[in-house]
């Protein structure tokens, strides 16, 4: 089924009623708003197997990977929506009056507040956890912000019927008309119209750092310009030192084996850039990792503009001066099937040639191979911002290369020890973003409840009897929540 794209009329429409709909959204109590997130996830849940059988045709990714990411983006609902109740992410701060203080002191008491109506745009990898009722949708609400969202056109279907499910949700909890849209745009056009238009106060965007640039650009192109909270674009390096791959050489191939194939590597996590220095363990581990590699089969991609993308890039980057094909996956490769591949190069021709730092969507990497650790230092130094960046190391391998764990620790958003990179945990420890151009803003993350305070701003109170302030703010804490009271963390009362 073909979607016809939005009109200007019909996003000024939508931002309209979301511009109404904020300022009754706003006011509403954190325990309204999570129990609307809980019923959208509830709504998800009774979308059944039919939904995932129609997002398993347009995106040809299995059942059984699609019934885990709705458990995942149901998850997301509801453990965002008991934070935000709990209140946390308010970071409420409060300075009582010091009225015989000289100077004095008038009572401050400060609280983050919603932007206002948010844009999403859906993720082509992620049809459920980082689309239409993903991430940014689920932040977005929790924050009190209505949320917009353009559908991905690679699965148009499937947004449009997790936004019925929303849309249920909204009715059953009598949420204000236009605290949810839900719009259509294969071309351009469309985004830059809901990113220009005056009522929207922010942006949240899972893709290319190519769309996720324009999107920046655009909102900085307005007269009020907005955030735009982007992930983007790494290639997640993974530093091989030397006593643990001296250890382990093979056991860690077949884990990035299995790390770089998952998921047809469309991850945005997924390990494309790994770098050693030149030793017979570290051939030990290119020749393992090429065995596992060439015993992998192609696999589907999600749509062909991936898949042309993969095949485009891939053969790029292979046919670089001093480029080495390490391993292709032996069987056949049909349209649209990747072939896993590994590629293998010397450290001074990836710093002689920004084609090797280039993100290949898909399950390839290239093993780099450093004369020595200085060689390996000025890799680091070539390389750009990065969701994620490991080191497979001993506790020896550390202590010996401080000046390489302090310089790979500044490009990242995410340092792992012996481990991949593929893989991220919902919760608040969790940061998923970095330095740009992994992501716009690196001070946030787009998982994990934290994520909520994209949408807010600190507004502050000042010199308001107690019996004006929100409740959030108010002596006797009604809500119960944590409150930093004059330097303490506490839930008392403010008795004084």
């Amino acid at each position: 089924m073909e979607y016809t794209d939005a009109t200007s009329q019909e996003i000024d429409d939508v931002m309209q009623e979301a511009w109404i709909a904020f300022h009754l959204y706003r006011k509403l109590p954190l325990k309204q708003r999570a129990a609307f997130m809980r019923a959208i996830a509830k709504e998800m849940e009774n979308l059944g197997d039919e939904i995932l059988k129609i997002a398993a045709e347009e995106t040809n990714l299995p059942e059984a990977r699609l019934r885990n990411e709705r458990t995942r983006t149901m998850f997301q609902l509801t453990s965002y929506a008991d934070a935000c109740e709990r209140g946390d992410w308010l970071d409420v701060r409060i300075d009582t009056a010091l009225p015989d203080r000289n100077p004095p002191r008038v009572d401050i008491r400060k609280m983050l507040v919603p932007l206002g109506p948010v844009v999403v745009f859906g993720a082509s990898n992620f049809p459920f956890a980082y689309s239409t009722a993903g991430g940014d949708t689920a932040c977005a609400f929790a924050a009190g912000c209505p949320v917009i969202v353009k559908a991905h056109p690679a699965h148009a279907k499937t947004s449009e019927i997790v936004a019925s499910a929303i849309f249920k949700a909204a009715a059953a909890c009598n949420m204000p008309t236009g605290i949810f849209a839900h719009v259509h745009g294969a071309g351009n056009e469309v985004g830059e119209t809901l990113v220009k238009h005056p009522l929207v106060k922010a942006v949240g965007f899972t893709g290319s750092f190519i769309g996720g640039k324009q999107l920046f650009d655009w909102a900085n192109q307005r007269k009020e310009p907005i955030p735009v909270f982007a992930e983007m674009s790494s290639i997640n390096p993974v530093f091989l030192l030397p006593e643990k791959i001296n250890k382990s050489a093979t056991d860690v191939a077949k884990l990035y084996a299995s790390s770089i194939t998952l998921g047809v590597g469309q991850f945005c996590t997924n390990p494309g850039l790994i770098i050693g220095m030149e030793s017979d363990e570290l051939q030990t581990f290119i020749s393992a990792l090429g065995t596992e590699i060439k015993n992998t089969s192609p696999g589907t991609m999600l749509h062909p503009g991936i898949f042309k993308n993969y095949v485009e890039r891939r053969a790029n980057s292979l046919a670089q001066e001093d480029v080495e094909t390490v391993a292709v996956a032996e069987g056949e490769a049909l349209f649209n099937q990747a072939a896993p591949t590994i590629a293998s190069a010397s450290g001074q021709a990836f710093l002689n040639n920004p084609v090797l730092h280039l993100e290949v969507f898909g399950p390839y990497s290239i093993v780099i191979r450093c004369k020595n650790e200085a060689e390996m230092l000025e890799v680091v130094d070539k390389l750009e911002g990065q969701l994620t960046a490991t080191l497979m190391a001993t506790e020896n391998d550390i202590r010996s290369h401080e000046e390489l764990v302090e310089k790979v620790k500044n490009i990242c958003g995410r340092f792992i020890l012996n481990g991949v990179p593929t893989g991220v945990e919902v919760c608040l420890s969790m940061q998923h973003g970095g330095p740009f151009p992994a992501t716009s803003d690196s001070r946030f993350t787009s998982v994990g409840a934290d994520g909520i305070r994209r949408f807010a701003r600190p507004l502050a109170y000042q010199n308001w009897p107690d019996e004006l302030l929100p409740d959030e703010l108010k002596n006797t804490n009604p809500l119960g929540m944590w409150r930093t009271v004059n330097d303490k963390l506490t839930k008392d009362k403010i008795t004084s």
